[in-house]
């Protein structure tokens, strides 16, 4: 049916542009953040608002034509664009307007964490995101947003105070605490499933001072990392929530500002970021600093957005990208073995493996209080095989794939859904754990067809 949908009806009602096949742009609308995908679709509607949102959507359910939602960011498996598809796509929608009084910032669907942080920083104030400036808005918050912030303020989703939807059938709602409940509870982590997210607002925390932090990266010898990984597992729990800090394994990359002598040298690392008062910085660090023969201590104050954007150029669009992941909730030795042998065998230089606290204020909310399952404490673990030549995409695979099988038995057996790539329903179903049951029902509520289904899909109950 797509290749004969009146396309040109809709351009015509389009505040944006609809890019077809053939048009000019097509292959660069329809390219994704992880150059392995290869999707060509029917078109791409570049929506400069909520009407044009609405307009694709009835267009889709009245021409039978399969929709693919897009944010403004990375989906590891590529699924805001599908062959035959009619891409829903938000990027152009990037507008922000912060409340200093209310202490919230309005965001647009197709914003960055970057457009985010630009306009709340400067009141001196976050709200908590995720780890890359260039990381969508949507896209990370309606899978549950784990980041630099959570340990002190909660996820991203702790902070989600309403959502503007464009519903399955074309209707537009508020979703919040007291308008459609149920709805506001399975977008706080239940992903693209229950309609198009056309703003976000969240509640914003002052940070640092004045928006400074004192962050950065310190680096470890790769022939330490199972030491740095115990002493790191034992001190994170005991540290004040205003500092967090993510480990991973890492090549040392050979740009600027690390130093020549590290560059292709692999390590394991901790990215720091403290966010409180920095008369007590020295106090809070100490325990940081004290430890071992760090090969680099990257520590220092700058703009919360300086430590967002840091590892954004690093990995820019179009890199070749092969994701596995899961949640732990201790990094057991076993485990430890295991990153060991796989670490010491990073097969290119992008190609890393992290681990993100899920712990403090992140870890207090009950599990059923919103979609987003692992509430119970630990890590939320990626692999990533990266590299920029198309060629090395079965090495990089099979790598993260080899890591992830000896890993897998040390998990809690289901994975952040925002790390996982198109890995089949008992995968995402592990994601939500006890709470799939309950987005299934909201899912036959809101979109009994499942007309929003090219994402880690929730089926409707009884479909």
């Amino acid at each position: 049916m797509t290749a004969t949908a009146p396309y040109d009806e809709l351009a015509a009602a389009l505040r944006g542009d609809l890019i077809r096949p053939g048009d000019a742009g097509y292959d660069e609308a329809r390219a994704v953040y992880n150059g392995m995908i290869d999707k060509r679709p029917a078109a791409v509607a570049r929506c400069r608002d909520t009407a044009d949102v609405v307009s694709c959507v009835r267009f889709g359910r009245a021409h039978g034509v399969e929709l693919a939602v897009r944010g403004g960011g990375h989906n590891a498996a590529g699924l805001g664009v599908w062959d035959g598809a009619l891409v829903v796509d938000l990027s152009p929608m990037r507008g922000t307007t912060v409340d200093p009084e209310a202490r919230t910032v309005r965001a647009d669907g197709g914003c960055t964490w970057g457009d985010v942080d630009h306009a709340t920083v400067a009141f001196g104030m976050a709200t908590p995101s995720g780890f890359l400036a260039s990381t969508g808005v949507g896209g990370l918050t309606l899978g549950g947003g784990i980041g630099y912030l959570s340990r002190r303020f909660g996820l991203t989703v702790d902070n989600l105070l309403a959502a503007d939807v464009v519903l399955a059938d074309g209707s537009f709602v508020k979703a919040s605490a007291e308008s459609h409940p149920d709805l506001f509870w399975a977008l706080r982590g239940g992903g693209g499933n229950f309609g198009v997210v056309t703003s976000f607002t969240f509640r914003c925390h002052d940070i640092g001072e004045g928006g400074t932090i004192i962050g950065g990266p310190v680096l470890y010898d790769i022939a330490d990392a199972g030491d740095v990984m115990r002493w790191y597992r034992d001190l994170l729990p005991t540290l004040p929530e205003e500092l967090s800090g993510w480990i991973g394994l890492l090549t040392v990359p050979p740009a600027a500002p690390f130093p020549e002598a590290l560059w292709g040298r692999k390590a394991c690392g901790i990215v720091w970021c403290y966010t409180g008062r920095h008369a007590r910085a020295a106090e809070v660090l100490a325990p940081v600093r004290a430890y071992g023969g760090p090969l680099l201590d990257g520590l220092h104050g700058m703009p919360f957005t300086v430590l967002q954007s840091a590892f954004d150029a690093l990995y820019p669009a179009g890199l070749q990208w092969y994701w596995r992941a899961d949640v732990f909730h201790e990094i057991s030795d076993a485990a430890i073995d295991v990153h060991r042998e796989h670490g010491e065998r990073l097969p290119t230089g992008h190609s890393t493996m992290h681990l993100y606290p899920i712990d403090g204020a992140a870890a207090r909310v009950p599990s059923d209080a919103t979609a987003f399952a692992y509430r119970d404490g630990g890590w939320a673990g990626v692999i990533v095989g990266v590299d920029p030549d198309p060629a090395n995409a079965g090495l990089i695979s099979q790598w993260a794939k080899d890591y992830w099988e000896a890993l897998h038995p040390m998990s809690a057996g289901g994975a952040y859904v925002n790390f996982l790539m198109d890995e089949g329903q008992d995968r995402v179903k592990a994601a939500y754990r006890g709470n799939y049951d309950r987005l299934a029902q909201i899912k036959r509520r809101y979109d009994p067809e499942n007309v929003f289904h090219v994402n880690q899909n929730i089926a409707p109950a009884g479909g």
